[in-house]
């Protein structure tokens, strides 16, 4: 196996980080591209894993969509809502461990009249499917799993969308209300989908109802748990449109900032952004971090010392591992709650935090819904990542302000930022010039 020591930093970090674009946007706008009417471009677009098997799948399902890594941008042709046929009359879709990529095409899918089979890697066939397809289902999608009931690999034939009233549960993603939303224009009916459980990660349905209006489409939301989509209205191509640098990949570079009392700066980012998690600066100075907005970007100074807080990080769930990474730095006790939905990530993001974190030393309780972890000196360890960019970077930071962690199968943050330790280490040549 491979790995990778990430040795900690012997000066305070400081410097200006540029991230790559958001993927929670990039592969909304694939989708909402694919659906409009006419030629659209995606700038600053994201070349990773995820938004390289969006693309793809896009292509198997016979729509047109080119890629330029070196430009940061994919091109779609949009099919106006009537989808083309997949090459052959059927589609064999295969979305690696892409969420994004599995929710929403499920939904395009239905629009159709054509076969596809789903599946993924052995992580996706774990992640929970059955809530959006009990929607699709209902709208006359018919749906055949070839091993347990309401996971991957299964096949689905759509009939097209008839709309009306629809019930789902989003308490444990919240990509599955996204999924539903942006294909219901293209019903034959108006749509009226009602929430029925608690929202997790509130934050990327407003994305989905912003970037929706913004490409054309309006969503009603008279209150939190019924939204409304009147049928026939429809998404226009963008020129160009560009894609926000990804809020989530900023946060280990704020954090690195305010474990090691330094000073980082992310341009393109402020607490206006799409991207609920911009707001991670916010937990950061509830520990004592300085955050300044300004035309340059998003910028955190660390203290002195951390200290620590309690805060139910549900709408900024991805962040949470990268909080939980330096609160043991902290003077005293960080309580993590909200976060019972990262159980059903990549891997149960949750347990695995807490395992590694115990690793290197830490002293925590894992709780149901997330974590309390109190002061500790952290020591070198090797930590496991469970194929989960996430757990790969946050673990990462954990080390930086302590001896140091040997991170388990670096490669994993392919899925979101591919050069995210070649960037990281570019910071740490910046903090010791």
């Amino acid at each position: 196996m491979e790995t990778l020591f990430i040795p900690s930093f012997k000066a305070p970090a400081r410097g200006t980080v540029t991230v790559p674009g958001s993927k929670s946007i990039n592969n909304r706008a694939l989708l909402l591209a694919a659906l409009a009417q006419g030629q659209s471009v995606l700038t600053g677009a994201l070349d990773s894993d995820d938004t390289r098997i969006f693309a793809s799948c896009l292509n198997a399902l016979g729509f047109d969509v080119s890629h330029d890594p070196e430009a940061a941008t994919f091109e779609v042709a949009g099919c106006g809502g009537q989808l083309p046929a997949p090459k052959g009359g059927a589609a064999d879709l295969f979305v690696g461990n892409a969420g994004t990529a599995a929710r929403f095409l499920l939904a395009l899918s239905a629009l159709g009249l054509a076969p596809v089979r789903f599946d993924g890697v052995a992580a996706m066939r774990k992640r929970p499917m059955g809530d959006l397809l009990v929607v699709l289902k209902a709208q006359g999608a018919e749906i055949s799993f070839e091993g347990t009931p309401g996971h991957f690999p299964l096949s689905l034939v759509g009939s097209g969308l008839p709309g009306g009233r629809l019930e789902l549960d989003p308490q444990r993603s919240s990509q599955q209300v996204s999924a539903a939303l942006m294909v219901a224009p293209f019903a034959k009916a108006d749509t009226d989908l009602v929430l029925t459980g608690p929202i997790v990660s509130e934050p990327y349905i407003a994305m989905t109802i912003d970037m929706m209006a913004d490409w054309g489409v309006e969503v009603e939301r008279s209150e939190p748990q019924r939204l409304r989509v009147a049928a026939g209205q429809t998404y226009q191509a963008k020129a160009r449109y560009q894609v926000e640098p990804d809020a989530s990949s900023a946060s280990y570079f704020f954090a690195a900032a305010a474990v090691t009392g330094g000073r980082v700066t992310v341009p393109g980012l402020s607490r206006q952004a799409l991207q609920g998690d911009a707001l991670f600066v916010d937990a950061l100075a509830g520990m004592g971090a300085k955050v300044e907005e300004s035309a340059d970007g998003l910028t955190v100074t660390g203290p002195a010392q951390l200290h620590g807080l309690e805060i139910n990080m549900n709408a900024i769930s991805d962040t949470a591992p990268t909080l939980a990474a330096i609160a043991s730095n902290a003077s005293s006790p960080v309580l993590i709650t909200g976060v019972e939905h990262m159980r059903w990530k990549e891997t149960d993001r949750v347990k695995a935090m807490a395992t590694q974190l115990r690793a290197m030393g830490a002293d925590l309780d894992e709780r149901q819904d997330g974590l309390l972890i109190r002061p500790a000196k952290l020591k070198p360890a090797q930590v496991a990542t469970y194929d989960d960019h996430r757990m790969a970077m946050s673990l990462a930071i954990a080390g930086l302000a302590n001896e140091g962690v040997t991170i388990e199968d670096p490669a994993c943050t392919s899925k979101t930022f591919p050069t995210f330790f070649d960037v990281l280490g570019q910071l740490r040549a910046q903090s010791s010039a």
